[in-house]
């Protein structure tokens, strides 16, 4: 396996000018088209076994008495609601009829709970992929963290431990108080209605059928948050703050998994597809622990934005075949790096270097 040395590459390539490179394209056009449909005997029991597994340790985590067992049992929830929450990246990519009913399940079972419905992401996500706004200003999930300042990072961390508490006041709060208040609910449809990661990106209003998605959504997840809002007063403290603990857990972790999703070394100008490549990455095999911190396919993280459209369960396959077409000089190659860490490390000596 070729990966890409992270410590020897520079943060200063300049990957807006990179040319396409039409042989990688087109291989991957070629070779994975029969890859392209989703299974729904692989999608459903994963994601469904994912929160059983999930609730059933939080369950545990909850009622254990002894703080051996409650960790263990917290750790497990956290792994497993957070493979499960992960299915939200599938959603936004499969096509309309693909996995009938799937979208509707897992806000059911995941979404509402977990407080980040699908409307969160679908229409957001997907303007990550636009070939004219990857990595500029207008791009919902980009930020040149490689390129700011040291204390970004940790910042960047910090934010994410806080999620639980801020989806609480945001579908608890501000969503009762937006719908009597139209000029809040403008605010809180535009700043706070995306999983996103760029604080200058405005959320347009929804419409059609999409719109009705949205309302049920919200509704359900709002009623949910109010419910744990006013729980210790029926049930005491111990089932919110387990419950935020794995909440907060799954989210820096996704966190840290965003964060070695891309270099993050663009500047803001539109870039090529192959540079998108190249400023993305993939974890491949044999990294031991690439599918457990990037689960549900997130490993292939670059191949992904070479080819959306392939389901989470052939990426793997996928990206053996490049391997094995492309030659060694292909820069398909050079998006396989070694692991998380490394890739932190990187980021980080690049934010350190004087601008």
């Amino acid at each position: 396996m070729t990966v890409h040395d992270p410590i020897i590459a520079s943060a200063s390539d300049n990957r807006k000018v990179i040319p396409d490179d039409a042989t990688m394209l087109r291989a991957a056009a070629e070779l994975t088209r029969e890859y392209s449909k989703a299974d729904p005997a692989i999608y459903w029991p994963d994601m469904l076994a994912s929160a059983l597994v999930g609730y059933a340790a939080l369950a545990t985590a909850i009622l254990a008495d002894s703080t051996a067992l409650a960790l263990a049992s917290g750790l497990v929830a956290m792994l497993a609601l957070y493979r499960a929450a992960s299915f939200v990246h599938e959603l936004t990519h499969i096509r309309n009829g693909a996995l009938p009913g799937f979208r509707l399940v897992w806000n059911l079972i995941v979404g509402i709970p977990l407080m980040i419905p699908s409307f969160m992401y679908e229409g957001v996500h997907t303007q990550h992929h636009a070939r004219t706004r990857y990595g500029t200003a207008d791009d919902p999930e980009y930020l040149p963290l490689a390129l700011m300042k040291p204390w970004s990072l940790p910042l960047f961390i910090v934010v994410a431990s806080l999620a639980p508490v801020g989806l609480i006041l945001r579908f608890a709060v501000l969503t009762p108080i937006s719908m009597m208040a139209p000029p809040l609910r403008r605010i809180v449809r535009e700043r706070y209605s995306a999983l996103s990661i760029n604080p200058a990106y405005r959320r347009r209003a929804p419409e059609g059928a999409f719109r009705r998605q949205w309302f049920w959504q919200e509704a359900g997840v709002s009623l949910f948050a109010l419910m744990l809002a006013v729980s210790p007063l029926f049930v005491g403290w111990k089932p919110l703050l387990v419950y935020m603990a794995v909440h907060s857990s799954m989210t820096v972790i996704n966190q840290l998994r965003t964060l070695v999703a891309h270099l993050w070394e663009n500047d803001g100008a539109a870039m090529t597809v192959t540079a998108q490549y190249l400023d993305s990455v993939n974890v491949p095999p044999p990294s031991p622990l690439a599918a457990i911190w990037a689960p549900v396919g997130l490993r292939y993280h670059a191949l992904h934005h070479l080819l959306p459209s392939v389901p989470y369960h052939a990426l793997g396959k996928a990206h053996a075949r490049l391997m094995a077409t492309l030659d060694g000089q292909s820069p398909y190659r050079r998006g396989n790096y070694a692991g998380m860490w490394p890739l932190v490390g990187k980021i980080a000596r690049s934010t350190m270097v004087k601008r």
